[in-house]
């Protein structure tokens, strides 16, 4: 399975298919095992702490030699840790998100490494490449997890940046199936992020309780919520009930936060917590249907992408 575009090149792997680094559910299986297929593996530190994530790079390191990618969300507590471990196992590429790419890309450009930078929207597309960034990884509105206040799409943003920058554009939000890689390709993107379909994963380290509930998701299940907070996507629960009820006696900000706590996320993600915990996941939930082998994963996108380009080709044949 082979795919050629810039972004290929630049990571240096087969398919221009980046398995997002999801808190909870992004560590070391999951990452060789896209890795090892073809893909780029991500390991999400964001919910890990500094000797976890040193644990989990060093498994990697064992069990693949492709190439593999870190992502680190910029408002992490104790950056510098995580920074010293990225460092020390000689991480090759580190994927930012969730703040000023200005702050940190010239320290890690001056390693070496390559860097990729999240954006909600065109303007912090073009301050990435001025940052100096490799390339921009374009999320629109559908994606699980922390969002854009934006509420841009997909389909409007990833023409927008591929717009606005010269360097590689990597389409992420709602894409889960190898039609809607084609579709982003169409749009200009170079490549694409995907998060929840490897969340429903077999190598996933999100709690099995968690991937039956995206398997059973539908089409609305999912809500961007808690805009004054952090915008967040998740699934429909009790919990997301509790803060619609708090939203309705118009609660103050510091009771939204007061409510949502900490370990919410790792409740609901990691240990199962179906009611109580924050459930993040993209609206791309409703077009998965089962648990896979990540392998199998990689394949089927492969598969339709492929069909997909045949099946356009002879319907618009001149």
């Amino acid at each position: 399975m082979k795919i050629h575009t810039r972004i290929t090149e630049l990571l240096k792997t087969d398919l221009p298919i980046i398995q997002a680094g999801m808190i909870w559910t992004s560590g070391w299986r999951l990452a060789a095992a896209v890795s090892n297929n073809g893909g780029l593996g991500v390991i999400g530190s964001g919910s890990m702490y500094p000797h976890v994530l040193d644990e989990h790079l060093t498994k990697l390191k064992e069990a693949t030699d492709r190439p593999f990618a870190v992502n680190l969300p910029l408002f992490y507590p104790d950056i510098d840790a995580h920074l010293d471990n990225i460092f020390k196992h000689e991480v090759k590429i580190v994927i930012t998100s969730a703040g000023n790419p200005a702050k940190y890309t010239p320290l890690l450009k001056d390693k070496g490494i390559t860097v990729i930078h999240v954006v909600p929207g065109k303007k912090f597309a073009e301050k990435s490449q001025q940052a100096g960034c490799d390339a921009v990884i374009a999320e629109g509105f559908e994606a699980g997890g922390h969002n854009g206040r934006e509420e841009t799409t997909s389909m409007v943003l990833i023409p927008l940046v591929c717009q606005a920058v010269d360097i590689p554009v990597i389409a992420a939000g709602g894409i889960a199936t190898g039609r809607q890689v084609a579709a982003a390709m169409a749009l200009g993107a170079e490549g694409v992020q995907i998060g929840s379909r490897f969340v429903a994963s077999e190598e996933s380290s999100s709690h099995i309780n968690f991937k039956n509930a995206i398997v059973q998701s539908k089409e609305g299940d999912t809500v961007l919520t808690l805009k004054e907070l952090m915008p967040v996507r998740l699934l429909k629960n009790k919990f997301y009930n509790d803060v619609l009820a708090a939203y309705e006696r118009n609660a103050s900000k510091e009771e939204l936060a007061a409510l949502l706590g900490r370990a919410r996320a790792k409740r609901g993600i990691f240990e199962g917590d179906l009611e109580e915990g924050e459930l993040e996941i993209g609206q791309a939930a409703a077009l998965i249907n089962n648990i896979m082998p990540a392998a199998e994963i990689l394949k089927e996108i492969y598969n339709e992408f492929k069909s997909t380009l045949n099946d356009l080709n002879r319907k618009f044949r001149q």
